[in-house]
């Protein structure tokens, strides 16, 4: 299926945030052609892989770049064609747009400046990981893409360890063993699931406790492709075990050292996050000071 034509109405005139395949193209729905069929141009990331898209179902219309290195030069040109009445198309390289891709800015500004911004909506990886990691769904927490560097991955997961959903997060394949690695050793042996070029011709999905799933792509695991790591939710025992433990640190680090240093080597030893560690140990000092009163 190459090369179908695709006709549609004109559009109203309006931003239209159109979500496109995350990797096979037959995933892209009806409406999403019809609304690109119909747009008088198309805002899309990298002009020559929505052109694949196009050209797959013989869609054509002029293409506009828009990407975070010159967003802010062409903010102003789209809200200038929407003023004088056109129907503007929003397309990732992957997927829904706005989801650890740019565009919020501009759907903010076009909203401001009174224009419709309408969602065709259709794959995200998100959900699709989400539905097949075999994990609880009814909460869950999007992270994106964690720090590239230890010291400040190490402490964004301190920070997200407690949230009481399950953990959805973005990896390049170059560092997903460093990524696991670091997950492991914070989150412990928690259930999760790597998913890997998700609807794609060699689409994986490895399932195991996180410390397991590390030492597998440590060892030579297949890191070529697009990952989402799913990740469980804490129990209810871990979480309260952890602030019991944080505290107990907090406490303990008090003793022989001012609230800053004090919070400092706490957050230093559990990727917490200092402003949260702050707070409860100022919490822990009154408390102690009522209890000496």
């Amino acid at each position: 299926m190459s090369g179908q034509l695709v006709e549609a109405p004109k559009l109203a005139p309006g931003l239209y945030v159109v979500a496109t395949p995350i990797g096979n193209l037959g995933d892209m729905t009806l409406r999403g052609l019809e609304t690109l069929a119909s747009a008088d141009v198309i805002a899309c990331e990298d002009t020559r892989i929505t052109h694949r898209l196009l050209d797959r179902y013989g869609i054509s219309a002029p293409l506009m770049a828009y990407h975070d290195h010159n967003a802010a030069s062409v903010r102003p040109k789209v809200l200038e064609q929407l003023a004088n009445g056109a129907s503007i198309a929003l397309v990732s390289d992957a997927g829904t747009p706005l989801i650890s891709d740019p565009g919020y800015k501009l759907v903010r500004e076009v909203q401001a400046a009174g224009h419709p911004v309408i969602a065709i909506p259709g794959a995200s990886a998100v959900l699709t990981a989400l539905a097949t990691a075999g994990l609880p769904t009814d909460r869950f927490f999007f992270e994106g893409f964690l720090p590239s560097k230890q010291a400040a991955r190490r402490s964004r997961i301190g920070e997200i360890a407690s949230i009481p959903a399950t953990l959805v997060l973005f990896e390049t394949g170059p560092r997903l063993a460093a990524a696991l690695t670091d997950l492991a050793a914070t989150l412990g042996g928690r259930e999760a699931a790597i998913c890997r070029e998700l609807t794609k011709l060699h689409e994986e999905i490895r399932r195991g406790d996180l410390s397991s799933l590390a030492a597998a792509y440590a060892q030579g695991g297949e890191t070529r492709g697009e990952f989402v790591i799913v990740v469980a939710p804490p129990s209810d025992d871990a979480t309260a075990q952890h602030a019991e433990d944080v505290d107990a640190l907090l406490r303990r680090a008090l003793e022989g050292a001012s609230l800053k240093d004090a919070v400092a080597a706490v957050a230093e030893a559990t990727g917490r996050s200092r402003r949260d560690l702050y707070q409860r140990a100022l919490s822990l000092a009154k408390a102690g000071d009522d209890a000496a009163d």
